[in-house]
């Protein structure tokens, strides 16, 4: 007993001996709960624990998402977020959707509202229910809300109930004294112009008034000669006289059978146009003349931001979509099913005239409760020849923000992995490839690509990148480069893992955010 105490007492003189040489000036270590920057870290209270819930569907009941809004279940139903068709008025944001599933009639069109893209108040009644009696609009799909003097029009698509009508989809009106009721007027179409050589294909209807002529722009796809095009119209402001001015905009390859969507809009002194490519991905065009002729087309976001149209505040322009989900939330091998998540980015107007997308200010600003990471301090690397190799780097919450810097050496890929169910094997990955220049999203540890969208990256630089995840949604900035929209179920309570192969990466400035309690 005796010489344990000498021991104990021997390497407390150690200790103190050790400590006076380090000298007066030796800086304190940080608290427990401070960040290497000072900043203090917050431990919410009654936080869900989603490492308890062991199955992607578990998960997923359990979240309560916010910024990327879900309609309520209807009883046990969960409905989704089809085309957004955002109009703003006084503050607020007015977003019509297509509603699948639930209460919903043939994805009629439903409203919530919001200030902020944060807090969302979901209108209960339909807006426009398409026809239990069948009809042209026995199913409703995609429109516009413009205001003219001091009424509201909603155009929309009527797609056909059967085969049996000459025209599977016409637009159609409807008119209000409010942005909450609509009445569909009847005997009001406008039917696809005969040179067009087909009567399927014809919707998505986009209207702008212009006040000192009195007359609406309205912008419909379609296709001729299997060309997916973009029409433009002229119609009277009482919409007494419709005029066809032809087409604007043609999908030059011949990849895409429709351009879904479709969007017109002025930034400082450039024009654009934005559609989603039929089953593909967000594109936009630019012109220096309303309505065309319009540059080459380039990608914005992956496959699963999809359908987004923009929206203007006076100062800040956004785009509003959906997030698309899986079909089955236990799958690995894809993201295809239709409709899922309200999302909304901002944006970003460069120099040259090109756009990116970035988070909305009121999104982030949420972010405020500092979390801890799994690494000392604020830095991490990995480097790993032709196998992959990971490092720790967070847990994925229910709702947080991460944000760092970027630098790789070589020519591997890196990225984040997101840990699914305990497995290397059935790891996700937001990958950054430096060969192909792009950002994807891939699951089981790479070997089943989901999506992608095009990236410029060099070996030496520093790359910022904000990553957004609330549920199982995600959106990876690149800031002021890329954007890829993600869909991780399953990986809650998970680390999060930095990961590189045949490349040496750091990642610095790490901060994690959750919104304060």
């Amino acid at each position: 007993m005796k010489k344990r105490i000498c021991a104990l007492l021997l390497a407390g003189l150690l200790l103190m001996s050790l400590a006076a040489c380090k000298g007066k000036d030796a800086e304190p270590a940080a608290p427990a709960n401070t960040a290497a920057d000072g900043e203090t870290f917050i431990f919410p209270e009654n936080e869900t624990d989603y490492a308890a819930l062991r199955t992607p569907g578990s998960q997923e009941a359990a979240y309560t998402y916010k910024a990327f809004f879900l309609p309520a279940l209807d009883g046990t139903a969960q409905p989704y977020v089809g085309d957004t068709m955002p109009y703003y008025e006084d503050g607020t944001y007015y977003i019509y959707y297509l509603k699948e599933g639930g209460d919903s009639y043939n994805h009629s069109i439903y409203l919530t509202t919001t200030k902020d893209f944060v807090t969302y108040t979901e209108k209960d009644d339909v807006v426009l229910e398409a026809s239990r009696a069948g009809g042209q609009d026995g199913w409703i799909g995609t429109g516009s809300v413009v205001k003219v003097k001091d009424a509201y029009y909603f155009f929309y698509t009527g797609h056909a109930f059967s085969d049996s009508y000459e025209f599977k989809e016409k637009i159609l009106v409807a008119k209000g004294d409010s942005l909450t009721s609509f009445e569909k007027v009847a005997d009001w179409e406008i039917v696809p112009p005969a040179e067009l050589g087909q009567k399927n294909d014809f919707r998505d209807p986009q209207a702008y008034y212009d006040e000192a002529t009195d007359t609406i722009t309205l912008t419909v796809t379609a296709s001729m000669s299997n060309k997916a095009r973009i029409l433009k119209y002229t119609l009277s402001g009482d919409l007494q006289t419709v005029t066809y001015d032809g087409v604007i905009f043609t999908e030059a390859t011949g990849a895409f059978w429709n351009l879904e969507c479709s969007d017109t809009f002025r930034l400082g002194d450039k024009y654009y146009l934005t559609y989603s490519a039929q089953d593909d991905t967000l594109w936009y065009a630019v012109s220096d003349a309303p309505y065309g002729p319009y540059s080459e087309p380039v990608r914005l976001d992956g496959k699963l931001f999809y359908a987004a149209k923009h929206v203007e505040n006076g100062t800040d322009a956004f785009m509003v979509g959906w997030a698309r989900r899986s079909e089955s939330v236990s799958s690995t091998q894809d993201v295809t099913g239709w409709a899922g998540n309200l999302a909304v980015q901002k944006l970003i107007q460069n120099p040259d005239g090109t756009l990116a997308l970035a988070p909305a200010d009121a999104i982030l600003a949420q972010y405020t409760g500092r979390r801890q990471l799994l690494v000392e301090g604020m830095e991490a690397s990995v480097a790993a020849g032709s196998a992959y190799g990971y490092t720790d780097l967070c847990t994925a919450y229910e709702s947080y923000l991460l944000t760092g810097t970027l630098r790789f050496e070589k020519s591997g890929s890196f990225g984040l992995a997101f840990d699914y169910n305990g497995r290397a094997d059935k790891y996700k990955f937001i990958t950054l490839d430096p060969v192909a220049n792009t950002l994807s999203l891939q699951f089981n540890e790479g070997a089943t690509p989901i999506t992608d969208t095009a990236a410029e990256l060099e070996a030496g630089k520093d790359y910022a990148f904000t990553y957004i995840q609330e549920g199982s949604v995600g959106i990876f900035y690149l800031d002021g480069q890329a954007a890829l929209t993600v869909r991780l179920y399953g990986v809650s309570g998970r680390p999060v893992r930095l990961f590189a192969e045949n490349n040496t990466v750091t990642v610095s400035n790490l901060k994690q955010y959750t919104p304060a309690p």
